[in-house]
């Protein structure tokens, strides 16, 4: 196993047991492609957790460091997307690893 899967092994975790479609897929995919599907799963959580908090704040109004303007919704909208950002690489909700996973079982299957 490359330096890469073995750094995904708490992934490779489903209840505490070892997940060995997901082990054995690791060894299948190169490291670069490791780290490409993960940043991709990454960027998919962002984007999930950016749509929910985007609902969660379009009811707010009135305050933030602009007061009731025009710009406190475009401040509202890139902090939002920066929180998003920060909550997904810090290991967000568990989509991404989910989704990692899925991707990496469907390269796997690619290759053969």
């Amino acid at each position: 196993m490359n330096g890469i899967a073995n750094s995904y092994d708490k992934i490779s975790l489903i209840n505490g047991r070892k997940d060995p479609l997901l082990a054995d897929a690791l060894t299948k995919i190169s490291p670069e492609a490791q780290k490409k599907t993960r940043a991709k799963a990454e960027e998919f959580e962002a984007m999930f957790l950016n749509s929910m908090l985007s609902q969660m704040t379009t009811g707010v109004k009135g305050e933030g460091p602009f007061g009731d303007t025009t710009g406190t919704g475009v401040w509202r909208s890139m902090l939002t997307d920066e929180y998003s950002k920060s909550f997904a690489k810090s290991g967000g909700i568990g989509i991404s690893n989910d989704v990692f996973r899925t991707l990496i079982l469907q390269q796997a299957n690619r290759v053969g």
